[in-house]
């Protein structure tokens, strides 16, 4: 099984609930850990922006990535969304098990 952390960042705490809660429940993630604070410094449109949000930590799937990355385009607010994944190298092999059976296709 190869693992996932998927991060993405999104404007305010009810935005990070609903994406969260879809992701969970349709089963493109295990977990999601929503850490709020986060400022963002960034170029967009030519200028330089600092925004506060959150940020998602998401735990899925190596084959669940497409789908998942999908449903975070299909309902992010932003024109585009962060969605950046990074391979886990090594795990306790129980939770890696649990994000495999938590984000198989069976949902």
């Amino acid at each position: 099984m190869s693992a996932l952390i998927v991060y993405c960042t999104v404007p305010a705490a009810d935005v990070a609930g609903r994406l969260a809660t879809a992701l969970v429940d349709e089963g493109l993630a295990a977990c999601v850990n929503r850490l709020p604070g986060v400022e963002s410094t960034y170029r967009w449109e030519g200028r330089t922006q600092v925004d506060t949000e959150y940020l998602l930590l998401i735990k899925t799937s190596r084959a669940r990535f497409e789908a998942l990355r999908r449903r975070i385009v299909e309902l992010h607010p932003y024109e585009l969304p962060e969605v950046i994944a990074v391979d886990v190298a090594l795990g306790h092999a129980p939770y890696l098990a649990w994000i495999a059976e938590s984000t198989a296709d069976a949902h």
